[in-house]
């Protein structure tokens, strides 16, 4: 646990990947870590919304912790997002992934009902304080069908400083809001994929969270920005887009042809756990397409 926030750049999401028993495959998720790290990524994170980290029991939640921690071996940031549907639910996931040696942890609001603003600030607020580590709050009410408005987060932060982040799935324009009305002072981690990503780092936002399917050209695309090159990380961007496109249209079509493009990618055989969304023919057809036309991962020397 040696990184503190802000935790900045372009960070991997870990894909959960199963084997034709739609067991969690050991050996997939070290070469899926392997890879990222590979490329550069600055940092890694696991069991958010691409680790379909609500078909997961307990135990492989705590399984999947301390794997992405053995093959991360603290060469960069790690987080976990914690899921739980009661206060005492998440605690117990946070010392888990304390234990586990996680630098930061994202809250997910628990998927259970709907409610107000403050019962959710309520709730965030007491798994934060029973833990040391930095706090992400995850606000994807487009996914998740719950979430915060920007006051409210501001207000949240307010009262427990501990929660230093914020883990965002929004438009670039809502993402905007959210820095201004926080007055810049909390990092914000956006994902959706990668959708417009060059105007997300306009915005302001510290980086990214994606999962591994296109993530080297989003990391070529951000060392572009970052070096003052926008027309080349437009360019990089542009490689990009149409397979991210393709991908996001909903939660289920990242996990369903996002996965299947890093697995031919990867060269690993990708399977469901389910309930899941089947690929269609056509579906398949495009991800041959896609894969091909990104090419293999190509590792930085």
């Amino acid at each position: 646990m040696g990184f503190r926030p802000p935790f900045t750049g372009i960070h991997a999401i870990a894909y959960a990947l199963f084997d034709a028993q739609e067991r969690i495959d050991r050996e997939a998720m070290r070469r899926q870590v392997e890879i990222c790290l590979r490329l550069g990524v600055h940092g890694m994170a696991a069991l958010g919304l691409a680790t379909e980290v609500s078909k997961l029991t307990v135990g492989e939640r705590r399984s999947i912790m301390e794997w992405v921690a053995e093959d991360t071996a603290g060469r960069v940031p790690l987080a976990f997002t914690i899921f739980g549907s009661s206060v005492s639910e998440q605690v117990e996931q946070v010392k888990a992934a304390e234990t586990a040696g996680a630098d930061w942890v994202i809250l997910q609001p628990p998927m259970v009902g709907s409610f107000g603003a403050p019962e959710y600030i309520r709730f965030f607020g007491r798994v934060a304080e029973a833990t040391g580590l930095p706090v992400a709050i995850q606000n994807a009410p487009a996914y998740m069908g719950r979430g915060l408005s920007a006051e409210d987060i501001r207000e949240l932060v307010a009262q427990h400083p501990n929660i230093c982040l914020i883990k965002g799935e929004g438009s670039v324009v809502e993402i905007r809001q959210l820095i201004e009305t926080t007055g810049g002072r909390l990092p914000i981690m956006n994902g959706r994929g990668g959708l417009e990503l060059i105007d997300n780092f306009r915005a302001g936002c510290a980086g990214m969270i994606l999962a591994p399917d296109t993530i080297d050209y989003a990391l070529a695309a951000h060392a572009l920005f970052v070096a003052g090159d926008e027309a080349g990380a437009e360019d990089a961007y542009r490689e990009m887009v149409a397979t991210t496109v393709f991908i996001m249209q909903s939660l289920e079509s990242l996990i369903c042809y996002g996965k299947r493009v890093f697995g031919l990618r990867a060269g690993i055989d990708i399977h469901d756990r389910g309930p899941a969304l089947r690929p269609t023919a056509f579906g398949l057809e495009l991800v041959q397409r896609h894969a091909e036309r990104l090419g293999a991962y190509a590792f930085p020397r």
